[in-house]
């Protein structure tokens, strides 16, 4: 069984009369050889296992059937019983009698079994009930009385089984969908602050004593390794934190990579292809996009770092941006080891700064800094005592 399809493995049937499920998988038959398997699904059950339906594809000659025991089985089928416990036939809800809507097991409408086998027991269904439709449950009496061996599989996870019909329904299958993903998660030693409140819309890979606060949003492939801390209100998508970083609250993170024993955030976001290494600070309202910045760097507060190359041990002063898009290209800045960054900085691209320089508060800096100097680019102040505001009229 192919763990994922592309668009040439798929083929598509359109079943323009609705004559019952039994027709539609006639329609599906029509391109698929005697000797394939073949699974029976319904595209509203989304929470199906790759075991449950391993185990029901593994049946050689037979037909399998899968059920599941409800507390309330009304609107499925039941399955019948002989006497000693074979399954004899399904009987959709609205064909029921009295006695055989008592009956706790059903349907679960999926099904396998050979395409010869199943083709061959279509051909003999009627359409002799109250829809006047092709039952595909049909065919397990048929098989029966043919002496056909039929086997079933009973999955004890009623969400496993369960349909979508509307919004609320589609709702309530992500919230179990999530608590399963928490579960397991704390189950391997992750501590979440409350379950209820994670989503993990992909893949999410944690390390040994990982603690993830509330209402954080998982997408893609993230990987969390040991000793990372997740704030309150966090968004990760593809990306990588490294050992012992903590990321604050309200940090989004995309498509980048952090080194170990960083730091965050709060109110941070870092941008696709951004790669901070070990022990980097990143701290509030603080964009940093599609730049690496190196070893024990710090960037902390209400700067924008864009298209950057930043070495080590880098002090980034407040309010401070790389003007990297002049209208019409986008253009690298280089800052190396050891550079100090004065607040309020704009650092006008392409331009290099040079290990070691300091770059005064308040300037814009459009030329490359030599080695080791201080730079500093100010206008001269005014004063005018003779100024009147402008009042209104």
């Amino acid at each position: 069984m192919k763990s994922m399809f592309t668009g040439d493995d798929l083929q598509w049937v359109h079943q323009e009369q609705q004559l019952g499920t039994g027709h539609a998988v006639q329609l599906a038959l029509q391109n698929i050889t005697a000797d394939d398997q073949v699974c029976v699904q319904y595209g509203d059950v989304p929470m199906l296992t790759a075991e449950t339906l391993s185990s029901l594809l593994n049946t050689g000659d037979k037909l399998s059937v899968l059920t599941a025991h409800l507390d309330d089985p009304f609107g499925y089928g039941r399955i019948i019983r002989s006497e000693s416990g074979q399954i004899e036939a399904i009987v959709e809800e609205r064909d029921t009698n009295e006695q055989q809507k008592s009956i706790k097991e059903i349907n679960t409408g999926i099904m396998a079994g050979k395409a010869g086998l199943i083709k061959q027991l279509l051909e003999e269904v009627g359409s002799d009930n109250d829809q006047g439709e092709i039952y595909l449950t049909d065919i397990i009496a048929l098989a029966k009385n043919s002496g056909i061996l039929i086997n079933t599989f009973t999955t004890s996870s009623e969400i496993e089984i369960t349909g979508i019909n509307d919004k609320l329904q589609l709702a309530s299958m992500e919230r179990s969908k999530q608590m399963l993903i928490a579960e397991e998660l704390m189950r391997s030693g992750v501590t979440l602050f409350d379950p209820a409140r994670l989503d993990v819309r992909g893949e999410l890979i944690c390390g040994k004593n990982v603690v993830i606060d509330i209402n954080c949003v998982v997408e893609g492939r993230v990987e969390l390794q040991d000793g990372v801390s997740i704030g309150p209100n966090v968004y990760l998508k593809d990306c990588v934190i490294g050992k012992d970083t903590v990321i604050k609250p309200n940090c989004v993170i995309e498509d980048g990579k952090v080194g170990k024993g960083a730091v965050i955030g709060p109110f941070a976001r870092i941008r696709p292809g951004t790669q901070l290494h070990d022990a980097v600070h990143i701290g509030n309202f603080v964009e940093v996009k599609n730049s690496e910045i190196h070893e024990g760097s710090k960037v902390n507060h209400l700067s924008y770092v864009g298209d950057s190359q930043v070495g080590k041990r880098v002090n980034v002063g407040a309010g401070t941006i790389t003007c990297n898009y002049d209208g019409a290209a986008k253009h690298q800045t280089v800052i190396e080891d050891d550079v100090f960054i004065g607040s309020g900085a704009e650092l006008v691209a392409p331009i290099k700064i040079a290990e070691g320089a300091t770059v005064g508060a308040g300037s814009t800096i459009s030329k490359d800094v030599e080695k080791g100097v201080l730079i500093v680019e100010r206008s001269k102040t005014r004063t005018i005592t003779d100024w009147q505001r402008p009042k209104k009229k």
